[in-house]
């Protein structure tokens, strides 16, 4: 009897097992066809101001916005490796936005969107609108609100749109600007803030970075273009909303792709970099000058691009962190005030007025794409020296630097330039002090080397 039992009970499992075999066996080919793969997706936001804001980066600038000349926008491109998600947002602004509301964005779409980290990364261009760290009680801007509001939804409509994704880097080199520190030979610093004659000068990096985002299919989703020099060919008379030279350099590289790509721009070490033809007046034709800018920068961007050859990467990973790196005031506040206060206006005094403090809170940006491509970025206007030095030093193939990025803080110079002096150098600009841009270089290297594993937590026996 119970050897009856013990054969029926055998029947009826090997039955099910064969029912069940079809069923597995999808699942487990779905498993496979599911592995970890590389996805992205881009989105863009028009976060034009309306018009009288007040304009960003000249202190002589009299008024606010009184038209538009060129849309500003925020690009998204959305990254995913399988298990952790994450957004680069590039701004055709002075700064990116003040801490608390790029955390609360950043809260927002984790929720939202299962996005793990937001980069946020600035232009800074001269012809956006102010912004400050945080604002009284009721008194943020509407357009700062709106703004990220729009920049958020952007993000969380990119993250229903991911597709697989393949992509490759690319390298070119050209000169729109030059180094406007000129060190004279008895060892002061002149400012050379204009450089029509193209006079070469030294440091510089005319590297064009590129990094090209495709579908499987091949079409491109995103370019992006790592070049470092300020976006200020238009000068204080320009009351005119504008990305400046990075906008039209934008415009020209999607519309050598058939418009079908999103052109980010990824400003570089620029601190010290000034355009050949900076603060053009505009009686003076700085549209077209502008215009020729960007286009000539777009041009080389665009043949680096066309060469790049992408591909899907065979163990996707996304590694980052944004580390907070603590820094002293560079100069005595209670004497820098009292001078301050006798030679600028009472809303330049009452910004310098918030920024002298210590400790200085600054965000390192390290991100790691599939253990080749990585970036870097300080959160404010480093010296080229730190771009040159990123690339030089970092264990990857593939080095971008970034500067304006996730937060301001000012200028980072080196150590040497510090001390030769300049703007930026010894300016009341410059708020940290001298070294913290040595140790935010520092710092993102050796968080790259973790990443890679290449630096352990336990000592070698």
């Amino acid at each position: 009897m119970k050897s009856g039992l013990d054969e029926t009970l055998l029947t009826s499992v090997a039955t099910l097992l064969l029912a069940l075999l079809p069923s597995y066996l999808l699942m487990v080919g779905a498993g496979v066809s599911g592995a970890a793969e590389f996805k992205a997706a881009v989105a863009r936001t028009d976060i034009t101001p309306p018009l009288e804001y007040s304009l960003w980066g000249y202190s002589d600038r009299k008024g606010g916005a009184k038209s538009v000349l060129d849309p500003l926008y925020a690009r998204v491109l959305l990254l995913e490796d399988g298990s952790n998600r994450l957004a680069l947002v590039t701004l055709d602004l002075g700064r990116s936005f003040g801490p608390p509301f790029m955390d609360a964005l950043r809260r927002r779409v984790k929720k939202s969107a299962s996005v793990q980290q937001v980069f946020f990364m600035a232009s800074h261009t001269h012809s956006g609108a102010i912004i400050d760290d945080a604002y009284p009680e009721g008194k943020t801007p509407p357009w700062e609100t709106e703004s990220l509001d729009k920049i958020a939804e952007a993000i969380e409509e990119a993250a229903g749109r991911l597709v697989p994704a393949r992509l490759g880097t690319g390298y070119g080199e050209t000169l729109i600007g030059h180094n406007r520190r000129y060190l004279q030979p008895d060892g002061t610093v002149k400012m050379l803030w204009r450089n029509a004659t193209k006079t070469p000068t030294h440091p510089v990096d005319p590297a064009v970075g590129v990094i090209r985002v495709d579908d499987n299919a091949g079409k491109a989703l995103a370019i992006l273009i790592n070049y470092a020099c300020h976006p200020v060919v238009f000068g204080p008379d320009n009351l005119r909303y504008s990305a400046d030279y990075p906008g039209a350099m934008a415009k020209y590289v999607e519309e050598q792709f058939d418009k079908t790509p999103v052109c980010f721009f990824l400003q570089g070490a620029a601190g010290d970099i000034n355009p050949y033809f900076d603060k053009t007046p505009l009686a003076e034709d700085a549209d077209r000058l502008m215009k020729e800018t960007g286009e000539q920068l777009g041009q080389e961007a665009a043949r680096v691009a066309r060469a790049i050859t992408t591909r899907a990467p065979e163990k996707p990973s996304l590694k980052h962190s944004l580390d907070t790196m603590n820094f002293n005031l560079r100069w005595d506040a209670g004497k820098v005030m009292p001078v301050l206060e006798k030679v600028v206006d009472a809303r330049t005094a009452g910004y310098y007025r918030r920024s002298l403090v210590s400790p200085i809170s600054c965000p390192v940006m390290s991100l790691l794409i599939n253990d080749q491509i990585a970036l870097m970025g300080m959160p404010g206007e480093p010296f080229v020296e730190f771009g040159l030095d990123f690339r030089a030093r970092a264990p990857v193939p593939d080095a971008f630097f970034v500067g304006y990025a996730n937060g301001y803080y000012g200028y980072f110079p080196t150590i040497r330039t510090a001390v030769e002096g300049g703007y930026g150098a010894n300016s009341l600009t410059t708020r940290t002090e001298v070294g913290a841009g040595e140790a935010m270089l520092n710092h993102g290297l050796v968080k790259l080397y973790e990443m890679l594993g290449r630096l352990k937590d336990v000592p070698s026996q």
